[in-house]
């Protein structure tokens, strides 16, 4: 064994060997990463998305066609034609007045063009209307200094943006598919003849006895009273678009959320066909306001939406009203972005409303807030969904302070993805994820959700169940699991979060490229498969910066050298053993 005899040495030695280990073990690895992987989506050997399936072919859906356009399209930035300044008096017909001057221009490339609202306070005591196509309504900004729109009076919706009528089908053609898994965008039909590319189609299925009764959902008794959860014989439809045709074969724009199973709904398990919606309105955005409603918990409603497809909501703080945001069951392809909602009075009823409802498709809820910043009494739900929904229905990066968080609410929506989103509930004594039966709670609302997905989620508690014939996944979620006499849902990862980080912003990366999450507000995520761990780039405190680590080494390799020059110039060799 080689000693060094010389105090000088051994202490130039040790530096140098810190040094070394400083370098090798002090500096950040590019090749750790903490994610877990989940069994159900993860990244193959070749940076695609692989997908497991149950024996049935059913698996978590593709949900990255939500939102504006069908997901990853930057929203427009359409030019003024007209502005207007608050009055000091109630401006309601001041603003209608000037949305219907707007929307009586003609259209060009899709919109009319955008009404301005300046800076100041606007009184409002009705309900203002959006019921034209290309209509923007933009205010001056959110914040201080911005556009507010204050509500006086008895409360009242304030925004309805909606078109007019509903879908008006074709004779449909029957689905010759004896099962129909979840997750599929494909479909065998009876004919495909009087179809072509581009054919707006409503999938329907039928609410069967059989299919009621397997659920569990037609023994619902309150007060001695029988319940009706979905009544038979009631349609359930999906709302979608012809991507392709092969023989009798279709493939649609997007997923089914639901299963069609002949042992349960008969055979045919459904029909495909054509539909007119000639009142639907699109192209409709309202961006850049504060909304103002008294402080009382009475229902001043902020925003609703129907008959609308590729629109949006953005850059909007809602304070005060109930029952704030709702997008209801004929609206396609909306993003709502950016949107906070603050309560300065806690709901005290025993009923709680609800910040956010949604039971449309193809719907992005991106970047929104529910807050409740008194934090008494029974509070709001954050986010919930209403009958005979079809998705897909996404909840990205969504943050609250509500004693009640994300619950679908009644008689059966599906395809739900709450995704990267942290509830901090601080009664803590609800669940920020609920998804579970409903049983006889209000009229009878039984089971409200199938086929659902909790991706990354952070809240105190949660509690994920699934209907019979059906999944709903909770996917590196943390918090405490609760559990209901219902059978548990899909748990994986359960304390770990998973890679990718978003389930929807790596399926859009996947459908339509960088670009895509760069239009919506993202930076591509770096792709980490399931053998190859990898430092994310949005985690590395040096990304970007090789010059620093390279100005680094170099000290280091700097400092070395010095020493050993002093040692050998001021001191000769000692003899070693």
């Amino acid at each position: 064994m080689i000693l060094l005899k010389s105090k000088r040495l051994q202490f130039p030695a040790m530096l140098i060997l810190l040094l070394t280990l400083t370098a090798s073990y002090g500096a950040p690895s590019f090749s750790a990463g903490t994610e877990a992987t989940s069994s159900w989506v993860f990244y193959g050997q070749d940076g695609k998305l692989v997908y497991k399936k149950d024996e049935s072919g059913n698996r978590i859906m593709d949900f990255s066609s939500a939102g504006y356009m069908g997901g990853g399209v930057a929203f427009p930035e359409v030019p003024v034609v007209k502005t207007i300044q608050p009055s000091g008096g109630d401006d309601t017909s001041v603003i209608q007045n000037a949305i219907n001057e707007v929307a009586a221009m003609p259209l060009k490339d899709g919109f009319r063009g955008a009404l301005l609202l300046g800076p100041g306070t606007f009184i409002t005591t009705k309900q203002i209307n959006m019921k034209t196509s290309g209509v923007i309504v933009r205010g001056s900004g959110s914040g201080n200094g911005g556009t507010v729109i204050q509500m006086n009076g008895a409360p009242f919706l304030l925004f309805n943006i909606a078109g007019t009528g509903s879908h008006t089908p074709s004779v449909g053609v029957n689905i010759a598919d004896p099962y129909v898994p979840s997750g599929t965008d494909t479909l065998t039909v009876s004919s495909a003849s009087g179809f072509k590319e581009g054919d707006n189609v409503l999938i329907s299925r039928t609410a069967t006895k059989d299919w009621i009764h397997f659920m569990g959902m037609d023994t619902l008794v309150r007060d001695g009273k029988p319940q009706t959860w979905i009544a038979p014989g009631s349609k359930i439809t999906t709302d979608r678009v012809i991507k392709s045709i092969s023989g009798n074969q279709i493939t649609l724009d997007a997923p089914l959320t639901d299963s069609f199973d002949s042992k349960y709904i008969g055979s045919p398990v459904g029909t495909v066909a054509k539909y007119t919606f000639p009142g639907r309105i699109s192209q409709v955005g309202l961006e850049h306001l504060k909304i103002q409603a008294p402080a009382v918990v009475e229902r001043y409603r902020a925003v609703y939406m129907n008959a609308i497809t590729d629109s949006w909501v953005r850059d909007i703080v809602v304070q005060d009203g109930i029952d704030n945001f709702t997008i209801d069951k004929a609206s396609k392809q909306i993003t709502v972005d950016n949107v906070t909602i603050n309560h300065t009075i806690s709901s005290t009823d025993s009923a709680a409303p609800a910040s956010f409802t949604c039971t449309g498709t193809q719907i992005l809820f991106n970047k929104n807030q529910a807050n409740d910043l008194q934090n008494k009494g029974k509070g709001s739900w954050a986010f919930v969904t209403q009958n005979q929904g079809s998705g897909p229905i996404v909840i990205l990066n969504f943050t609250s302070t509500e004693k009640n968080g994300i619950a679908p609410h009644q008689r059966w929506t599906t395809g739900i993805l709450v995704d990267n989103s942290r509830f901090s509930n601080p009664s803590n004594d609800a669940q920020g994820i609920v998804f579970m039966n409903r049983t006889t709670a209000g009229s009878g609302h039984g089971w409200p959700m199938g086929w659902s997905v909790a991706w990354n989620v952070e809240s105190p508690q949660i509690l994920v169940s699934q209907a019979p014939g059906t999944l709903n996944w909770c996917i590196g979620c943390v918090g405490k699991k609760i559990s209901s006499k219902d059978p548990e849902g899909q748990y994986d990862s359960w304390g770990a979060k998973v890679n990718p980080e978003s389930l929807y912003l790596a399926q859009l990366k996947e459908r339509l490229g960088p670009n895509a999450l760069a239009n919506i507000g993202y930076a591509p995520p770096t792709v980490q498969t399931d053998k190859k761990d990898q430092l994310k780039a949005d985690e590395n405190p040096l990304k970007g910066q090789l010059w620093w680590i390279l100005s680094g080494l170099g000290f280091i390799v700097a400092v070395i050298g010095w020493i050993v020059y002093s040692i050998f110039r001021k001191e000769k060799p000692h003899s070693m053993k």
